[in-house]
């Protein structure tokens, strides 16, 4: 509901309840909306996905699932490198939108078939790293006015203390 009643209007993009895995569908013409579909209607996966959107510039997001090649579970300790690399951001905005709305955050290394992180505390403290970089020197435009429009709802403004970015 927030999400929607935030973006639909203005960015034409809706968040959605999926079956399955995540997505994101851009618009197919310019009556539609972009849709971008978090799994299973977990609240921590849709904060994840959100992430992502909030990232992707204009022309990622008119291409299916940003125009990312996604490798799946079970990756080398190389694809798995990688994959942090590019997790670190958008993770970084989960721990803030999870915060902001009271509800736990987890890393996720998204590898449990393979050999797992390939550098777990490493991991986590870019990841806690980047937040607090958001938090003290900005974000995306989309990330911010979706945690403000947060933190409003869920009356949490003071949850960015020190505290919050401990392992």
């Amino acid at each position: 509901m927030l999400f929607n009643d935030l973006f639909r209007d203005r960015w034409q993009t809706i968040l959605v309840r999926g079956d399955d895995e995540p997505e994101y569908i851009p618009a197919r013409d310019a009556t539609d909306v972009h849709r971008v579909i978090f799994a299973h209607g977990y609240f921590a996966s849709a904060l994840h996905e959100v992430s992502h959107w909030c990232i992707a510039g204009e022309k990622r997001r008119q291409l299916r699932d940003y125009g990312y090649w996604y490798c799946p579970d079970g990756r080398s300790d190389r694809e798995q490198a990688d994959f942090e690399k590019v997790e670190v951001k958008p993770q970084a905005l989960e721990w803030l939108f999870s915060a902001a709305a009271g509800s736990p955050f987890h890393i996720s290394v998204d590898n449990l078939s393979g050999s797992g992180a390939s550098d777990e505390a490493g991991f986590r403290a870019n990841v806690a790293g980047q937040a607090r970089d958001f938090l003290h020197h900005g974000m995306p435009q989309r990330a911010h006015l979706f945690l403000d429009t947060l933190l409003a709802f869920y009356d949490r403004h003071p949850v960015f203390g020190p505290d919050l970015f401990r392992a």
